[in-house]
């Protein structure tokens, strides 16, 4: 994995901090899909992405697995353009696939409040699933205001804007390698 100093000088110029490498989180995934094929060995996953965040998650996560996995992703808002939750989740693309009698993990980029978590869950569930589990890569404990169940979590934050491994500010920085957080004229 490259750092900050292998990218473009637009985007290395507004990195304050580097809070987590690449090969840290590599290797936070690959023990995160250890678990997952202990735990859905002989049978078949379905990994559900969060997007637009979750996308680079996913499929790093995808291709460290062993079981039977397939892949399906909804769209939700709750930021909108800020850097805090509104509150208010609206679903954009619903799932493809029927989740009734399957075994499900939903793959969050970051868990903040919880309220965009807690009414995603309630949802799934509400569609039968044989099982349903949470994974996160990103937790931020000390903003939660919905207590929330995560299964599989990868790293906790502090109460920081954080981009990078498909987190954005205004659908920029997704694609940075590791997670960081940005200087202030960055939001400018």
């Amino acid at each position: 994995m490259f750092g900050v100093d292998a990218l473009a000088p637009e985007l290395a110029r507004h990195i304050d901090e580097v809070l987590i490498t690449g090969d840290e989180i590599d290797a936070k995934l690959a023990d995160i899909a250890k678990q997952l094929d202990e735990a859905y060995e002989g049978k078949q996953v379905l990994l559900v992405g969060v997007l637009k965040g979750a996308f680079v998650l996913m499929a790093d996560l995808a291709r460290h697995l062993t079981v039977a996995a397939s892949v399906d992703f909804m769209a939700v808002s709750s930021y909108g353009s800020s850097t805090r939750t509104s509150g208010v989740v609206r679903i954009l693309k619903d799932l493809d696939t029927d989740i009734e009698d399957r075994h499900v993990v939903l793959v969050e980029d970051i868990v903040d409040s919880g309220l965009t978590l807690d009414y995603l869950v309630k949802n799934l569930r509400a569609r039968k699933p044989a099982t349903l589990e949470v994974l996160a890569l990103l937790t931020k404990p000390s903003t939660r205001r919905m207590p929330v169940e995560i299964r599989y979590r990868g790293f906790e934050v502090p109460d920081v804007f954080v981009v990078g491994y498909g987190l954005d500010y205004a659908e920029r920085y997704r694609n940075l390698p590791f997670i960081a957080t940005l200087k202030e004229e960055a939001y400018r």
